[in-house]
């Protein structure tokens, strides 16, 4: 039996999906990167989050300075 996930339902546990902000944190081995306030789609119910790939460039892009400036702390935020 094929279970239809509708566009606003989360496929994880079909919660309700909503605009909201996420942090996203990456360990790159001799540090850490940190972003705060990151756009994205949100389950209400078990906080699973999705973000879009424009905002995936943007975080990429800012890991990879981190990365080249081999901080071992770097806390950001993404808010307008």
């Amino acid at each position: 039996m094929k279970i239809k996930v509708l566009p606003d339902k989360c496929p994880l546990c079909r919660g309700r999906k909503k605009a909201g902000r996420t942090t996203f944190t990456v360990d790159l081995g001799f540090g850490v990167v940190v972003v705060r306030d990151v756009p994205a789609t949100v389950c209400s119910q078990c906080g699973a989050d999705w973000i879009e790939d424009r905002t995936a460039a943007k975080l990429e892009r800012i890991v990879n300075n981190s990365r080249k400036r081999h901080n071992m702390i770097e806390v950001t935020s993404l808010a307008v």
